[in-house]
């Protein structure tokens, strides 16, 4: 009977691991990535987040139009650009940390414009404010700021 009541025990304990990876992959995706949909056409929405984040003391160090690039492979894609945002107070923070510089992959930030099929222009970015809670300390910190002021300069261009 003991026997019994462990290998229930382990049964149970196992299959709580296998639902919640389940669980934990199909939702961790859509947790990762924040997408929204711009007001504006994607040229205007291009424009007005480079625009938004210079007013906010922001640089754009590049913009990549994704498009363009693929399409010297024979690929035609509708638009994408994606728009990179550095703070500098604030990537000078990371990088003048050993303990925070892990996260220089990550750096600068981006903002990817595009159009879905039906022709809406989404405004998509990692949602850094949760990988952020993941590093804790100094990193958390830090990245939580440029979380909220991208945000708000993502924001500018939302319904």
């Amino acid at each position: 009977m003991k026997m019994k009541f462990i290998l229930t025990g382990a049964a149970g304990f196992v299959a709580g691991i296998l639902i919640t990876g389940i669980i934990g992959i199909s939702v961790a995706p859509g947790m990762m990535i924040n997408e929204n949909e711009s007001i504006y056409s994607f040229d205007e929405t291009v424009e007005r987040i480079q625009a938004e984040a210079i007013e906010a003391g922001w640089k754009v160090p590049a913009i990549h139009e994704i498009n363009n690039s693929v399409a010297s492979g024979g690929f035609d894609v509708a638009p994408v650009t994606v728009i990179e945002l550095c703070k500098v107070d604030l990537a000078g923070q990371i990088l003048s940390d050993d303990e925070s510089r892990i996260v220089s992959s990550m750096m600068p930030c981006r903002v990817a414009v595009y159009e879905d099929e039906e022709g809406r222009v989404i405004v998509s970015r990692m949602n850094t404010g949760l990988v952020s809670k993941m590093f804790g300390g100094n990193i958390a910190t830090i990245m939580a700021d440029a979380t909220d002021e991208t945000e708000q300069i993502v924001d500018s261009v939302l319904n």
